[in-house]
């Protein structure tokens, strides 16, 4: 099975968290945590800033590695690494997706989230809740 490996920013603000809706492909409407893959001689760190300025015109700053989802979808493998960012400059202006939520702790859990990032969701929790 193929492997693809991506990254996502988890962006806190305020003790909120930004969710994004995908607007395109197979998993069109489902709710993720914006980010993208890596490309070829790029860190995870680095593929995070980059994807984060193409989708939502918003330059962040990589605070911590969270978590790696591993997570087996019906066509491929996806390994996600997932890291705590902060907005440095910018709007999150929605260049790809179709929605966006800032969520809290409380209601992490009121979209419909794709199943890798569905992973992260009590860890989030417990990371706002510290």
């Amino acid at each position: 099975m193929k492997t693809i490996r991506v990254v996502a920013a988890i962006i806190i603000d305020h003790g909120k968290v930004f969710a994004t809706q995908r607007g395109y492909g197979e998993f069109k409407d489902g709710w993720e945590f914006p980010g993208g893959k890596i490309e070829v001689g790029e860190t995870p760190e680095d593929a995070i800033v980059r994807e984060i300025k193409e989708e939502l015109d918003t330059e962040i700053q990589v605070m911590e590695w969270l978590d790696t989802v591993e997570y087996d979808y019906p066509k491929f493998h996806l390994s996600m690494d997932c890291f705590i960012c902060k907005i440095k400059t910018g709007d999150l202006i929605l260049k790809e997706h179709e929605a966006a939520k800032w969520l809290t702790k409380e209601n992490l859990d009121s979209v419909d989230w794709l199943p890798a990032d569905q992973g992260l969701i009590e860890k989030i929790g417990q990371y706002l809740a510290d």
